[in-house]
C-alpha cells in the first residue's frame, strides 16, 4: 500500500541582493528543466537595482544532467507523482514568497518571470497565489494546460503579459504557439509579444527590452 508523509523541507533560493525593504519590484524568476537558481540568476544581475531585486527559487527535484555524474540540474516535476509535485511546489513558493514579502512595510509590485518549463509552474502558481501579480512573462514557454480558466481569468484581470520567443526555438511549434494564443483569449488578456534571434535561451539584448 503507497502512502504519503509530511515533513518539514529545506529548499534553495537565490536573490540579487540582501534586501533593503524598500525596493519598489520584486522579480520571482523560474528557471528551466535541468538549471539551477544560482547560475540562471546570473543573467539578471546587471538589471538589479535599489528598487530592484530578483528572487529565484530552485526546483526541488534533481538530477544529474548526464550518465550518474557531473552536472547537476534541477526541475519542477517530471511525470512521476506530478500531482504531489505541483502541491509541493505551492506550499513552497507561497512560504517563499509570503515570508519574503514579510518584511516590507510598503509591498512592492510583484511580477514573474518563467522560462521554460519554469513558465508552466510560474503559471499555476501565480493563479492561486493570494496575491496580485503586476506581470507575468512567458519565456520561451507558456501557461500550464490544467489551469482553470475561470478561476485564472479572475485571478490575471489586471496582470500584463509578455511572451518572449526565439526564432529558432527547436522547442517551439506553431501547434504550442496556437495553443497558447488560445489560452491568452480565454483569459481575455492581451500578450505584449518580444521575438528575438535564437534559441532555446534567455537572451541578453531581449532581456534589455524588458528592463531597461
Amino acid at each position: 500500500m503507497k502512502k504519503h508523509i509530511q515533513f518539514q523541507f529545506e529548499a534553495s533560493y537565490s536573490i540579487s541582493h540582501e534586501p533593503n525593504f524598500s525596493e519598489s519590484e520584486v522579480w520571482i524568476l523560474f528557471h528551466g528543466y535541468g538549471q539551477l537558481a544560482e547560475y540562471f540568476i546570473r543573467k539578471f544581475l546587471p538589471f538589479d537595482s535599489e528598487d530592484r531585486i530578483f528572487l529565484v527559487p530552485e526546483g526541488t527535484n534533481y538530477s544529474y544532467l548526464k550518465d550518474f555524474r557531473g552536472r547537476v540540474g534541477a526541475n519542477w516535476m517530471t511525470s512521476h507523482e506530478r500531482e504531489l509535485a505541483i502541491e509541493n511546489n505551492h506550499r513552497y513558493l507561497d512560504k517563499l514568497v509570503d515570508e519574503f514579502l514579510s518584511g516590507f512595510e510598503v509591498q512592492p509590485k510583484i511580477n514573474v518571470l518563467g522560462f521554460s518549463q519554469g513558465a508552466a509552474t510560474a503559471t499555476r502558481w501565480a493563479s492561486r497565489w493570494s496575491g496580485i501579480v503586476e506581470t507575468i512573462i512567458l519565456w520561451a514557454g507558456g501557461f500550464a494546460h490544467d489551469l482553470n480558466i475561470k478561476e485564472s481569468r479572475e485571478h490575471f484581470e489586471k496582470t500584463r503579459l509578455t511572451i518572449v520567443l526565439g526564432d529558432q526555438d527547436e522547442f517551439i511549434t506553431p501547434g504550442t504557439i496556437e495553443k497558447q494564443e488560445e489560452f491568452v483569449k480565454s483569459f481575455g488578456m492581451k500578450a505584449n509579444k518580444i521575438n528575438f534571434s535564437g534559441g532555446h535561451i534567455i537572451d541578453s539584448e531581449a532581456l534589455k527590452d524588458l528592463f531597461d
